[in-house]
């Protein structure tokens, strides 16, 4: 297929390295344009703007860092709505429910093209393996069309429900995502502190109901830190916040992920916010960090309990 993309992050060039791979002619755009240089070398073919990708292309598939990205990508000057053409932008960033019924109402309003929200869920990682998992909102028709190209990078499309269902099952997943970090790091510290060496946690704990994916991942990373980034806690918090967003406006009293936007508004304010999620560990090293806990109370002005 003819396929646009725009936004070449980790998570996007990954995308578009297994487009590439599966047959598909790919056009690309990133705000950087270095980073564009690992797809073009693969056969890529660079876009000076996002309506220049959507021109020509049936589907274009958006990998961005929040809904004000989204909106300047798809109804900013030179964006992908000014092309005038009918697309099926199919959204991988991870967003709003709310922002997500809004864009797609936009773009349906200006004609034929139809919005289908995808965030994913896997990593970096699973994006290189093929196996992501897509939690999809939309028409079953516009999910089915979109599955096409997005079955290069993911084992599983699932169909949550209409415009805006992907985006908040994204949300539950970053929920206990953010939960299971935070309990793996501060456990990490709890056996470090306590006079078990932590690096074996993962094969102490492995088959039994404290075991999981994420557990196998960070243990050995926040153990032995120094590889190469899987995504950042400014991007964690982010989703946090759509977390306490969905929760104040659904009426949902969620303390578990309060403490986790808590813990992540700690490691923004000591300038952790570029580290890897494996990082939150050293909010628990040891009593050098108390005062600085102290320091950084939590900002109630989006509480995740209502009320």
């Amino acid at each position: 297929m003819k396929i646009g993309f725009c936004g070449l992050g980790k998570m996007g060039t990954e995308m578009v390295l297994r487009l590439l791979a599966a047959g598909h002619d790919v056009a690309v755009w990133n705000r950087t344009e270095a980073k564009l240089r690992p797809a073009i070398a693969a056969g890529a073919k660079a876009m000076p703007t996002p309506a220049a990708v959507a021109a020509g292309n049936e589907i274009v598939l958006l990998c961005l860092f929040d809904a004000a990205s989204v909106e300047e990508v798809v109804f900013g000057q030179d964006g992908i709505a000014s092309a005038g053409t009918p697309v099926l932008v199919v959204d991988h960033s991870s967003i709003s429910p709310n922002a997500t019924r809004d864009f797609a109402a936009r773009l349906s309003a200006g004609g034929a093209s139809e919005w289908v929200d995808a965030p994913v869920s896997g990593g970096v990682e699973g994006t290189a393996a093929g196996r992501l998992t897509v939690m999809a909102g939309g028409s079953a028709t516009g999910i089915e069309k979109a599955s096409v190209p997005v079955r290069a990078y993911a084992a599983r499309v699932v169909r949550v429900g209409p415009v805006g269902a992907g985006q908040t099952a994204k949300v539950c997943n970053q929920a206990i995502v953010g939960a299971t970090l935070l309990a793996i790091g501060e456990t990490v510290a709890l056996a470090r502190n306590s006079g078990i060496d932590p690096a074996r946690l993962t094969e102490i704990l492995a088959g039994g109901w404290a075991d999981s994916r994420l557990l196998q991942i960070f243990v050995p990373r926040m153990t032995s830190p120094g590889g190469a980034p899987i995504a950042t806690l400014a991007t964690l918090l982010k989703d946090i916040e759509l977390v306490a967003t969905l929760a104040r406006d659904s009426g949902t009293p969620m303390p578990v992920a309060g403490a986790v936007q808590h813990a992540l508004r700690m490691a923004t304010t000591l300038e952790m916010g570029d580290a890897d999620f494996s990082a939150i560990v050293q909010l628990f090293a040891g009593r050098e960090h108390a005062s600085d806990s102290a320091r950084c109370a939590p900002d109630k002005s989006r509480p995740l309990s209502p009320g």
